[in-house]
């Protein structure tokens, strides 16, 4: 994300502000995450048609400001997005002020309570490989429920039976393998 150099200039003041605040610098999934006392604060990136700041806990953030968006209703609980399209948005004052009132978030340890499992139906189409392939079956057992959870909802988000069985044929080497949908991404 840091690497697109549509925002060079941008990203470089959204750092420098960040840079000043009592964060601890790392990085996690190749982008610079910003902690306190070891729990992911904030962030920030550039996209194709933005560049964005980006508070792990930023639900609970008042945004006084409005300018908060949840990068994908329905999957995101937590985090928030800030996003900009010029230099000349960058507000040094009410960045500074939304990462403050985010270190005392975490300092509150405030957090999502994780949803409680609730049983998703099968596809039929996994559910016939599953029945037909007892290696499978017995590789698909062996996952965490929730990694389990990954692969169905990725089957079951696809609206068509081809691309169900597409999807049912590229993850049956995963799951043999032991591998969640999603590994590669942690």
């Amino acid at each position: 994300m840091q690497n697109n150099t549509q925002w060079t200039e941008e990203l470089e003041l959204v750092a420098s502000i960040i840079n000043k605040l009592p964060l601890e610098k790392t990085i996690k999934w190749g982008a610079e995450v910003f902690t306190y006392n070891g729990k992911n604060v904030v962030s920030y990136g550039g996209f194709k048609n933005f560049f964005t700041i980006w508070f792990f806990n930023g639900v609970f953030l008042e945004d006084n400001y409005n300018v908060l968006v949840n990068a994908q209703e329905g999957k995101t609980k937590s985090a928030r997005q800030w996003r900009l399209t010029s230099i000349a948005e960058i507000d040094e004052k009410k960045i500074s002020e939304y990462i403050y009132e985010a270190i005392e978030v975490e300092k509150k340890g405030l957090k999502i309570q994780p949803e409680k499992f609730v049983a998703i139906p099968v596809a039929e189409v996994l559910e016939n490989e599953l029945k037909n392939d007892k290696s499978l079956k017995a590789s698909f057992e062996k996952l965490t429920p929730g990694k389990q959870k990954e692969y169905i909802i990725y089957i079951n988000e696809a609206k068509q039976d081809a691309t169900k069985l597409k999807r049912v044929e590229k993850i049956k080497p995963m799951i043999l393998h032991g591998i969640g949908l999603n590994d590669k991404y942690k």
